[in-house]
């Protein structure tokens, strides 16, 4: 008498077959739980930078970021803006680097950096002039839109969450 301790191809065959059903039920799972991560760190994101746009204006004499130096004749940028979130400035909006802070330049930084766009990877900030519409949709061109005359800020995506509402109506 020989006892067999092994398994046959058709139980290994088996074995496979309910891996792989397991597979297919579980892994879209995982994956719409990574896009749902993504939508509220953009929705966080969001937030984050809607709330220091106004305390940032209230502590410069009424003046949004964006404007370089301070000065609203002239066309608001990105690189005005990013300066004057991630570093110090004096009440008028000039900015210098946060280890170069003194009694004068004295508010902010209101972030360490401009966050990365969780859905499209991008960081650079789109600034609209004054008579500049908002676009109606993203186009992901940058990774967030900001309009200092309104205070809009959105982010700049053309795509949708798993719900259907577009990033860019967050």
């Amino acid at each position: 008498m020989s006892s067999r301790k092994a398994f046959t191809l058709v139980e290994i065959l088996i074995v496979v077959v309910i891996l792989g059903i397991l597979a297919a039920v579980v892994l879209p799972r995982f994956s719409n739980a990574s896009a749902t991560a993504r939508a509220s760190m953009l929705a966080d994101d969001l937030r984050l930078l809607r709330t220091q746009i106004p305390v940032y204006q209230g502590q410069h004499l009424g003046v949004a970021p964006g404007y370089p130096n301070g000065n609203t004749t002239l066309a608001p940028t990105g690189d005005a803006f990013v300066a004057q979130i991630t570093q110090v400035s004096d009440e008028s909006g000039q900015t210098v680097a946060p280890s170069l802070r003194t009694r004068e330049y004295r508010f902010g930084p209101y972030m360490s950096e401009i966050p990365v766009n969780p859905i499209n990877g991008k960081s650079t900030v789109q600034v609209l002039g004054p008579g500049d519409p908002m676009p109606a949709a993203g186009d992901d061109s940058h990774g967030w839109i900001y309009q200092p005359s309104t205070l809009i800020f959105r982010a700049d995506c053309s795509a949708s969450d798993s719900d259907g509402k577009p990033y860019y109506q967050y």
